[in-house]
């Protein structure tokens, strides 16, 4: 196990509040890094997956790009970018509420939702492994300890 002073290569003790801030960023790091092979052999980037599972939650109703936003891990992401590029690649569609002309729709396709059954399964291992190394019970206060931190 590398102590986060070995991967900076640093013999300068980091003050525990940098050491935790700088070791959470790494970890977000490395856990993309880890999924990243996965999604792009299906051609689509972390965020554009993230949109798709936003939407496949929504059960077959619409959402907005507010609603997507809104929901979205990176906030930075530009939405309406993300959602282009899905729509050419066939998996979203984007509709005019007939009820309210001003208010776009976003669904999920279904070659959207088949993209995501194949992808699951390969994620589903990707995060096993990436997890591996912790027990249930350290997952669990992993978990509590992000939260509290983000409260």
């Amino acid at each position: 196990m590398k102590e986060l002073e070995d991967i900076l290569q640093t013999n300068t003790p980091i003050p525990l509040n940098r050491k935790t801030v700088l070791n959470i960023a790494y970890s977000a790091i490395w856990i993309k890094d880890q999924t990243n092979p996965v999604l792009k052999s299906f051609d689509i980037s972390n965020e554009q997956f993230n949109v798709l599972r936003i939407l496949r939650g929504k059960k077959g109703s619409p959402a907005n790009l507010q609603d997507i936003q809104d929901r979205m891990i990176n906030k930075m992401s530009n939405t309406t970018r993300l959602v282009d590029k899905l729509i050419l690649k066939g998996y979203v569609e984007r509709n005019i509420c007939e009820k309210n002309r001003r208010k776009v729709e976003i669904f999920i396709t279904k070659e959207g939702l088949k993209l995501l059954k194949a992808i699951d399964p390969n994620i589903d291992k990707a995060e096993n492994e990436i997890s591996a190394n912790l027990s249930k019970d350290e997952l669990e206060t992993l978990n509590f300890l992000l939260t509290k931190l983000r409260s």
